[in-house]
């Protein structure tokens, strides 16, 4: 699970580093004016995207929806991870990228295990951060509770939930699970 902290400096690796990881960062919405017809299409752009981002040595894919609006339709986080994932190991170069999704719709244990299990390697739900500042904000945190500690026991919940939802299944490692579609 990353904070929106860790996202940034996912972003910025490659200046940090002088190249040795590069991201690219994919669009997971749609014009709305195109409808429900535009979806399709989307999903092939995003899918092409992620192959180019293969072609030029990127190595972290960032599938986003943040650019969602009146005028940019997210579409389902899960349906665009296993897109791109099954997409990449058609191509024979899933292996060459790793898959993050930046997304609203996590708001729960089993929307995390579901995008790990069709093929993120991490998840940043910020939705489920931004919540809990306005939280903090509005005074509805515990008493005394920072901001930063609330993300960090939404974060420790989350780990928890899929560690049961792991052993549950038998699994050991989160590595075996992802991309595993074993539900």
């Amino acid at each position: 699970i990353l904070t929106n902290k860790d996202l940034e400096k996912i972003r910025s690796v490659e200046t940090a580093l002088d190249g040795a990881f590069r991201t690219e960062t994919i669009d997971m919405t749609w014009d709305a004016a195109s409808g429900a017809d535009g979806l399709e299409m989307a999903i092939k752009e995003m899918c092409w995207a992620a192959t180019e981002a293969v072609l030029q040595d990127r190595n972290i894919l960032i599938l986003s929806d943040r650019a969602q609006g009146s005028d940019r339709i997210p579409m389902p986080a899960l349906l665009a991870t296993a897109a791109v994932h099954h997409h990449l190991v058609r191509e024979g170069t899933r292996l060459q990228i790793g898959l993050v999704v930046e997304t609203g719709q996590a708001k729960e244990i089993h929307h995390v295990a579901c995008l790990i299990g069709y093929g993120a390697a991490a998840v940043n739900p910020y939705v489920m951060f931004e919540s809990l500042y306005a939280l903090h904000r509005e005074g509805r945190l515990p008493e005394g509770m920072a901001p930063d500690e609330a993300v960090a026991r939404g974060i420790k919940a989350i780990g928890k939930g899929l560690l049961k939802i792991l052993s549950k299944m038998g699994i050991s490692t989160i590595r075996s699970y992802t991309g595993a579609q074993i539900f």
